[in-house]
């Protein structure tokens, strides 16, 4: 991504949450739909539920989350991000150093527009002094490994204990999912049902994706939006979602095609009739 395209993008995040922030002072209020109301269970303090006005009645709101993704270093934490915002994968790995944020918006069905803050926490922020922060008034939080790395799967329970730390004297806690990553590797230390069980065990909804291959990325991120918006998904649209993957064409080498072969369904090429052999009238050049 070049120079100027991160600064935009960082520009216009930065004045979206301006615009949210704008939204609470002047009192708006983000249950306006009636039916569409916030999920009871899983929402934070209603400052930070305020939907997007662009000023006119006309235009839909816009509902605001901010969504931290934390793990370890070079579990895929920003390849699930680019997978989700560009469809994109970057075979080089590159380390997030502190942290970046990305925007992205949503229409789910009903036609509520959501746009979700992701917030990608470097892994070397694990007992840091910033993480506090970073990871205060969030709503959802993905807590990524590697599932061919069984080391980065046993440090999620240092990095869920921060974030219950930090959320210990409110009232209620963001939406929490377990996320196990390349799962397109034959190689695999942590499988489905410890996954879940883990999960279970401490409020996550469980989630096993591949940023390489695409699969399950837009069906993680349409579920935790329709939960924070509280919208219901039908099993259909969920796998219309899941089809978002992105398949890699390999170039096989071609073995040289039969004589005389000219393409499916037409007979092999005739060979050429031998040609007589001229005929000697009996004189020799001299």
């Amino acid at each position: 991504m070049s120079l100027l395209a991160e600064t935009l993008r960082r520009v216009r995040c930065y004045y979206l949450q301006r615009i949210s922030q704008k939204g609470k002072k002047g009192g708006r209020n983000p249950n306006r739909r009636g039916k569409k109301q916030h999920s009871a269970q899983h929402s934070t303090p209603p400052n930070y539920n305020m939907a997007m006005d662009s000023g006119s009645d006309d235009e839909a709101e816009q509902l605001v989350y901010k969504v931290i993704i934390m793990g370890d270093g070079a579990v895929g934490k920003t390849s699930i991000i680019n997978r989700f915002c560009q469809d994109g994968f970057a075979q080089s790995y590159k380390q997030t150093i502190g942290l970046d944020f990305f925007c992205k918006k949503l229409i789910l069905p009903g036609g509520v527009n959501v746009t979700l803050q992701l917030w990608d926490i470097g892994g070397q922020q694990i007992g840091g002094k910033m993480l506090g922060k970073y990871i205060h008034g969030s709503h959802a939080i993905f807590f990524v490994y590697d599932t061919t790395n069984a080391e980065s799967f046993k440090n999620i329970e240092d990095w869920h204990q921060s974030v219950e730390d930090v959320f210990k004297a409110e009232p209620k806690k963001p939406l929490m999912a377990l996320v196990g990553n390349k799962i397109d590797l034959v190689n695999r230390q942590v499988k489905t049902d410890r996954n879940a069980a883990f999960a279970a065990e401490r409020g996550m909804t469980p989630y096993m994706v591949s940023a390489k291959s695409g699969e399950k990325i837009h069906s993680l991120f349409q579920r935790i939006a329709a939960e924070l918006a509280g919208v219901a998904l039908t099993k259909s649209q969920l796998e219309v979602a899941d089809a978002k993957v992105t398949a890699a064409i390999v170039q096989h080498p071609t073995a040289p095609l039969p004589e005389g072969y000219r393409g499916p369904g037409l007979p092999p090429a005739q060979p050429p009739a031998p040609q007589p052999a001229p005929k000697s009238d009996g004189c020799a050049m001299m």
